[in-house]
């Protein structure tokens, strides 16, 4: 029983290991570069390894469904681009839920590709698409950690490329998107001093 037990362990481990090396594999391909330690990285190749490093920082007991969608959050971002859509509010709502749907589906691609069960397949296509935000705790974990390596990664690039009231109003719907224990841990960030100000300023006017 024991060793049957353990070969089923086994596997499952390289089920998951096979997943998560074909997510990589995917977003390897990405040609937008950024600079980590001096060295150029596909972007999207970093973000999903930033996303399971926060996740298993903030939550390392999360399940299994939570950890293959926090790695392929972004899967493939690239190739849908947000000025293919109108610029505007109605156009980046729409860009967004496209996004969300062809995450959901290259993901399920991959998994099913790996031998994963239909149930799991689900769960991570519905935590991709968000579904029962602030309903679900698993949709709310990984929304947390989303915003969660958006300031700590992100934040101040996007600030430098905005009006400090757009900044303002992003991150005050980000911590509306977040827990209490979420807003706990972003107040622990190693921020600089200036995504310091800024955010402090945005809880401010909240």
């Amino acid at each position: 029983m024991l060793p049957d037990l353990f070969a089923r362990m086994i596997l499952h481990q390289a089920r998951f290991d096979e997943a998560i090396r074909l997510f990589d594999a995917a977003n390897a391909e990405d040609p937008n570069q950024e600079i980590v330690d001096g060295q150029p990285y596909p972007k999207e190749l970093v973000y999903g390894q930033r996303m399971s490093a926060c996740l298993h920082a903030v939550a390392p007991n999360a399940s299994e469904a939570v950890q293959l969608a926090a790695r392929c959050q972004h899967i493939r971002r690239w190739t849908i681009p947000r000025q293919d859509f109108p610029m505007d509010r109605a156009g980046y709502h729409h860009w967004r839920n496209t996004l969300k749907k062809f995450h959901a589906q290259v993901a399920g691609d991959i998994l099913t590709q790996v031998d994963y069960d239909a149930d799991t397949i689900q769960r991570v296509q519905a935590l991709l698409q968000k579904q029962q935000l602030h309903l679900d705790p698993e949709v709310q974990l990984l929304e947390d950690v989303i915003c969660l390596v958006f300031l700590q990664y992100y934040f101040l690039d996007f600030a430098a490329r905005h009006p400090e009231e757009k900044v303002i109003d992003i991150v005050q719907k980000t911590w509306r998107k977040m827990t209490t224990e979420g807003h706990r841990l972003a107040l622990q960030l190693p921020l600089s001093p200036e995504a310091q100000a800024l955010i402090g300023k945005a809880l401010a006017g909240q």
